[in-house]
């Protein structure tokens, strides 16, 4: 039998009580090292064998960052969690680490006992440790086969609140109260996404708030939704990213990627159903201005990369490609965009949403390729089959660059940002006092953003002009992170000139803070003047960062 591992020390391998022998090839770079175990007697069809090992993980194992009391809010005990999407739970344990095998699990976790464990499970009792009366054991059952990249697992002084009847919300305790407040909407998403895909099968939908070194938006973990700290606002309006996590209680958890190739499949059908979510809460005009924002972010994106890069196709070909290197919001806004034409093409979106569910429910407790999918559709559909073969499907799927077709949105929303920033882009020096604050007196914060993301499209502003924006629109007093970012890009672009940044993936639940983190630095990096400083504020904070974070950015400046 062959798993994978990577970073790991083994000890040894008994089977049905005898220790058998195993190998460890040698080390294939992210891919990590291929344990092959030899069985001890051949085994039939549905024989059941157990195969117990003992390991140690590495301490610079990839899916793992282990925080010093220091990087803590409460700067008293240290701190441990997991990331293992998309090919890092290898580095936690030997595994078919694979998102085509499904597994369930339960595992018992010792910690010194002022600590408290958490797992992407249901929590299944505690006690003192027998072994050790300073340390308590925190028991937990996944009955849900899932992929092995949803196994998860955190350490902390962690405290919980109830705000919902399945759902209680982790973080230190300096960051609880105010996580309660940002996430309060948590069970009407839920209520709507279970109209939207089918009963809840995960039983309880905890969230985490982690320390600002977790490097995405949100991590769907089943039973506990991993999420980053930048998305405490203050005003919830950053929770599209908690929309986003709980859809994936259906696409991705339930109905999942047979290979990363298709990941698309995962987060196209995920954003489509967060934007749906959103749409049911605050109306079908700002679905659409979700939509709009999300194929502008795309733009960006394909113009980064080159748009005949081929990580700007819909499925990619990852064969010796690490996934964490393709990673984009491309499978995000791409896949939405192509299930967004399919929804106009179809006859709109109940039909289309229709089609999701049965979806859904056809491929639950599956791994499925985009074939598998197009298949579904065009049975799903069979009375349309000439709306489905006008599709482009060759471009859509396996072609660079932008998709053949631009869908159609509603542009009520969106059009009061373009008309401000093309203010701000034609204004000459005399006109700066013609700005007041009341220019944003209709925005919402999500249009906020999207006027400073449109701002940043054009050529960069004079720096004039970014300080009276500072100015009379007191931004430096917003906590969204969204806008932070997208201020501080328009800063760096005056001084080089431009910037192709891409940013935040928006509205995603990727909202990653690796991408702020990178994109700065390499604007920074791109820039004569700032290169060097750049590279030293990488090497000084590289040891803090996570490890995957680290590597990309060190990847992109350059340096080791």
């Amino acid at each position: 039998m062959t798993l994978d591992t990577k970073d790991l020390t083994i000890e040894k391998v008994v089977i049905n009580g005898q220790e058998v022998k195993y190998t460890l090839g040698e080390s294939q770079g992210y891919k990590g090292s291929p344990m092959e175990i030899s069985l001890p007697i051949a085994l039939s069809k549905n024989q059941e064998v157990v195969i117990e090992i003992s390991f140690e993980t590495s301490p610079k194992s990839s899916a793992l960052q282990w925080l010093t009391p220091e990087q803590t809010s409460g700067k008293q005990h240290p701190y441990l969690f997991s990331q293992c999407q998309a090919i890092h739970c290898r580095a936690i344990l030997p595994c078919q680490d694979t998102p085509s095998v499904k597994l369930t699990y339960t595992a018992e976790v010792s910690v010194p006992k002022e600590l408290v464990a958490l797992m992407s499970a249901i929590r299944d009792g505690e006690a003192p440790d027998p072994e050790d009366p300073s340390r308590k054991i925190y028991k937990f059952n996944q009955r849900v086969p899932i992929p092995c990249y949803l196994i998860a697992l955190v350490v902390g002084a962690l405290e919980s609140r109830q705000i919902g009847p399945r759902t209680l919300v982790w973080s230190e305790k300096e960051q609880v109260e105010k996580s309660a407040y940002e996430f309060s909407e948590t069970e009407s998403m839920l209520k709507i996404a279970e109209d939207l895909g089918g009963p809840y099968v995960w039983g309880q939908y905890d969230l985490l708030v982690l320390p600002p070194s977790f490097p995405y938006g949100g991590m769907e973990n089943p039973c506990l939704t991993f999420v980053t700290p930048t998305l405490l606002a203050g005003d919830k309006s950053l929770s599209n990213v908690i929309a986003h996590e709980i859809s994936h209680s259906w696409t991705g958890n339930l109905v999942t990627n047979k290979t990363w190739d298709h990941f698309w499949l995962n987060e196209g059908h995920t954003v489509y159903l967060e934007r749906h979510i959103c749409g049911r809460l605050f109306g079908e005009k700002f679905r659409h201005f979700h939509a709009l924002g999300g194929w502008g972010e795309l733009q960006n994106t394909i113009k980064t990369f080159g748009e005949s890069h081929p990580f700007t196709k819909l499925v990619v070909d990852l064969k010796d490609v690490d996934p964490d290197v393709a990673y984009s919001s491309i499978p995000y806004e791409k896949g939405f965009a192509l299930l967004f034409h399919l929804e106009q093409l179809l006859g709109g979106p109940e039909v289309f949403l229709g089609f999701l569910k049965a979806y859904v429910e056809k491929f639950s407790y599956q791994s499925v390729t985009t074939d598998d999918w197009k298949s579904f559709l065009y049975s799903h559909f069979k009375d349309k089959v000439d709306l489905l073969n006008q599709v482009d499907w060759n471009a859509w799927l396996y072609a660079p660059g932008l998709p053949p077709v631009k869908p159609n949105y509603d542009v009520t929303l969106t059009n009061a940002c373009i008309a401000l920033s093309q203010r701000w882009v034609t204004a000459k020096e005399e006109d700066l006092n013609s700005f007041s604050i009341a220019d944003l007196k209709d925005l919402s914060s999500h249009q906020l953003n999207e006027f400073l993301a449109q701002v940043l499209q054009k050529a960069p502003l004079p720096l004039g002009h970014i300080k009276r924006m500072q100015e009379v629109y007191n931004f430096n007093a917003i906590n969204n992170s969204e806008i932070r970012f997208r201020m501080v890009t328009a800063l760096h672009s005056i001084e080089m000139g431009g910037s192709d940044s891409s940013g935040p993936k928006d509205g995603n639940g990727t909202r990653e803070d690796e991408v702020h983190t990178a994109s700065i630095q390499l604007d920074l990096a791109a820039f004569d003047k700032s290169h060097d400083q750049a590279v030293r504020t990488y090497q000084e904070h590289k040891s803090s960062m996570h490890p995957v974070t680290a590597m990309l950015v060190g990847r992109d400046l350059k340096v080791d």
